[in-house]
C-alpha cells in the first residue's frame, strides 16, 4: 500500500497535465498580446488628438440623434401614459330629461363599479360656461330657450382606463334610455399614439442609415491608416508576419474610435436633456403634472457603448479586410 501511495504519477497524467499547463500559457499569452496592441493602438491615436477626436465626434453625433429621438419617445410615451388616465365619458341627455331624472340616473352610475365619479352639468349651467367661454354671450341671449343638453362626464376607474375596456363601458352606458349621444374623449390619445408609431418607425429607420454612415466613416478613418502605414505593412510582409498581425492593431483603433465616439454621444444625449428638462418641467407645471424627463439608465448606456464599440470594429474589419489584400511585396 505504501509503495503504492508513493509512486509516481503515470505518464497519462503528466500529459495531461502538461497539456492544460500548456493551454493556460497559450491563453495567457494570447491575452497579453491582445492587451498590449489594445494600448498600443490607443497610443497611436493620442498622437493625432484633433483628428481622432473629430472621426469620433461624427460617430458620436451620428449615434445621438436616434438615441436621443428615442429617448424622447420613450418620455413621450410615459407623459401620454399619465393622460390615458385622464380618459373620460361625456353623456348627452336627451332635451326632454329633467333635473330629477338627471340627477337619478346620476346616482344610479355612481354605483357601478366601472365608474370612478361622475359629474352633473345642468343645462343651466352648460349655457352659462358656454357663454363665457365662447364669447358670443350677447348672440346668446337672443335664443329663446336653451338649446344645450344637459351633460354627464364620466370618469372610468383605473381598470377600465384602456381604449377597449373603455369602449365596452361606453356601449354600456349609451343603452340608458336618457341618454342621446355618449362619446368617448380618447380619440386624441388614439392619434396621438399613432403619430408615436409613425416617428418610432422613422427612428428605426433613421437608426439604421446612421449605423451605416457610421461604418462608412469608420472604414474610411481606417482605409487612410492602412494607406499611410503601407510601406510598414510591406516590411512586415516581407519578414513573415501574418496578416492577422497586421489587422490587429487597426481593429482595435475601430473599437476605440466606436466606444469614444460612443461615450461623446451620451454627453450629448445627457446634456441636451439638462437643457430641455428645465422648460419641461414648467410647461407640465402648468398641467398640474408632476412629470420627469427620463434620462439614459445604466443599462441604456451600456448598450450604447456596446452597439457603437461594435459598429466600429465592424467597419474596421470590413476596411482592413479589403484594403490588406491589395498590399503585397514586390
Amino acid at each position: 500500500m505504501h509503495k503504492m501511495l508513493g509512486r509516481s504519477p503515470s505518464p497519462k497524467r503528466e500529459a495531461i497535465s502538461g497539456k492544460r499547463h500548456g493551454l493556460s500559457t497559450t491563453l495567457r499569452t494570447y491575452l497579453l498580446r491582445h492587451a498590449q496592441v489594445l494600448v498600443y493602438s490607443l497610443g497611436q491615436l493620442s498622437r493625432t488628438p484633433v483628428s481622432t477626436f473629430m472621426t469620433a465626434a461624427v460617430i458620436g453625433i451620428a449615434l445621438a440623434l436616434p438615441t436621443g429621438l428615442h429617448v424622447l419617445l420613450d418620455n413621450a410615451q410615459q407623459l401620454s401614459g399619465g393622460w390615458q388616465g385622464a380618459t373620460q365619458i361625456s353623456l348627452f341627455l336627451k332635451s326632454n330629461t329633467t333635473d330629477f331624472q338627471a340627477r337619478k340616473l346620476v346616482n344610479r352610475l355612481r354605483k357601478l363599479p366601472e365608474i370612478k365619479n361622475v359629474r352633473y352639468i345642468s343645462r343651466q349651467q352648460a349655457l352659462k360656461e358656454f357663454k363665457t367661454l365662447s364669447g358670443f354671450g350677447d348672440a346668446l341671449k337672443a335664443l329663446k330657450e336653451n338649446p344645450l343638453p344637459a351633460v354627464l362626464v364620466i370618469q372610468p376607474s383605473t381598470e377600465q382606463q384602456s381604449a377597449g375596456i373603455a369602449e365596452q363601458l361606453l356601449d354600456k352606458l349609451k343603452r340608458n334610455p336618457e341618454v342621446d349621444v355618449a362619446q368617448l374623449d380618447m380619440q386624441w390619445i388614439k392619434r396621438l399614439y399613432a403619430i408615436m408609431e409613425i416617428v418610432r418607425h422613422g427612428v428605426i429607420i433613421l437608426t439604421a442609415l446612421l449605423a451605416l454612415a457610421v461604418l462608412l466613416v469608420v472604414g474610411n478613418t481606417i482605409r487612410l491608416a492602412i494607406q499611410n502605414r503601407r510601406d510598414e505593412i510591406v516590411v512586415i510582409k516581407l519578414i513573415g508576419g501574418t496578416d492577422a498581425f497586421i489587422r490587429r492593431p487597426f481593429l482595435y483603433n475601430g473599437v476605440w474610435y466606436g466606444l469614444i465616439g460612443g461615450m461623446i454621444a451620451v454627453i450629448l444625449i445627457t446634456s441636451a436633456l439638462l437643457i430641455i428638462s428645465g422648460p419641461v418641467e414648467h410647461l407640465t407645471g402648468l398641467y398640474k403634472s408632476q412629470f420627469e424627463l427620463s434620462y439614459l439608465g445604466f443599462g441604456s448606456i451600456l448598450n450604447l457603448l456596446m452597439a457603437s464599440t461594435l459598429l466600429g470594429l465592424l467597419g474596421s474589419w470590413l476596411a482592413v479586410g479589403r484594403h490588406l489584400r491589395e498590399i503585397e511585396p514586390t
